[in-house]
């Protein structure tokens, strides 16, 4: 019950946490920003790179939230739990995103183009993306113990 219940409740924080800011930035030549959420990069991309923010809303917005209605599905038997595995891949590229956010704030100080800072919305997301692997891994062991989650 538990383990419904937290997957439940994500499907709030995984929006809040595409809100909330991720980083904050100056001088950037791609984000004109001071606050960059998930969602304001999405519109800047969208802008200017079309592949570049269809990967990103993919990784970002559907991956993480697709495994989270599957997991429920699943937690409610509304869905078999044979598709565990494909929603724990599902989880797998949201953790890309995280990567892809870090990657770009390293070569981005590396550069020295600008001033980046993290913010709380980074460890806000990347808390919803673990928390979802987890609840998917004891979702899993439970269903191997046969349990019901």
């Amino acid at each position: 019950m538990v383990l419904k219940l937290l997957n439940l409740s994500l499907l709030l924080l995984f929006p809040a946490a595409w809100f909330a800011p991720l980083m904050r930035a100056g001088l950037l030549p791609l984000f004109g920003l001071s606050e960059i959420s998930v969602i304001s990069g999405l519109q800047e991309l969208w802008a200017s790179d079309v592949a570049l923010a269809l990967l990103v809303s993919a990784l970002a917005l559907f991956a993480p939230y697709l495994k989270t209605i599957g997991l429920g599905l699943v937690h409610f038997r509304l869905a078999s739990p044979r598709l565990l595995p494909a929603l724990h891949i599902l989880g797998k590229l949201a953790m890309a995103d995280v990567f892809l956010i870090a990657l770009y704030i390293v070569v981005v100080k590396g550069v020295g183009l600008a001033t980046v800072e993290v913010a709380w919305g980074l460890y806000f997301f990347t808390g919803c993306i673990l928390a979802s692997l987890a609840i998917s891994t004891l979702t899993e062991r439970q269903r191997r113990l046969g349990r019901s989650a």
